[in-house]
């Protein structure tokens, strides 16, 4: 199975993701997306494809997010601060042909494999 992951190499989780991704013979794609982000288009694809909000692929911890009011921000708002700052957008990422998932935990991969 063909697999995608917008990884994040010092993230303990990212890694973790990559490594079921990897057990289990997948075709991975890895994007280090802070070097490679993802645009605003592709974003909104991802977190439609996964069901969720933008503002629930927020990456609070580590960012000013908060500060910046984002959280209670709108879906566009969001978009529009992940796609012009990348470390904004909370990882793993894993698309497959069986949908995206934020993979926190990352055994949530496993739901579309």
């Amino acid at each position: 199975m063909k697999a995608t992951i917008w990884h994040n190499p010092a993230c303990g989780t990212s890694r973790k993701t990559l490594a079921l991704l990897e057990e289990r013979g997948c075709d991975v794609e890895v994007v280090e997306y802070l070097k490679h982000p993802p645009g605003r288009a592709k974003l909104a694809q991802l977190y439609r494809d996964a069901g969720i909000a933008p503002n629930a692929g927020l990456r609070l911890r580590g960012t000013d997010a908060e500060a910046r009011g984002l959280p209670g921000a709108s879906a566009d708002e969001v978009l529009d601060a992940m796609a012009a700052d990348p470390r904004l957008i909370e990882r793993p990422l894993v698309e497959t042909a069986k949908g995206v998932r934020l993979c926190r935990p990352q055994e949530r991969v496993l739901e579309i494999l």
